[in-house]
């Protein structure tokens, strides 16, 4: 799995969580959503990612995006 791809999965699993946490625990979750999606918007402008900076480090291949 290369960079990219772990990139999305992630963004895509923490807004899943953050919307389940919001309708069952508290409303302030969606908080959390909010921040993935500007993170996102940020990444694609500046190609600056913390969580690509986190899984290259882990070992992932590069991919198109994020070298």
């Amino acid at each position: 799995m290369t960079i990219d791809r772990a990139v999305m999965m992630f963004a895509g699993f923490m807004v899943l969580v953050s919307l389940g946490l919001g309708f069952y625990a508290s409303p302030w979750w969606y908080l959390l959503t909010i921040f993935v999606g500007v993170n996102l918007i940020q990444a694609s402008v500046t190609g600056f990612c913390p969580s690509a900076m986190i899984f290259r480090k882990l070992g992932c291949p590069a991919g198109v995006a994020f070298k």
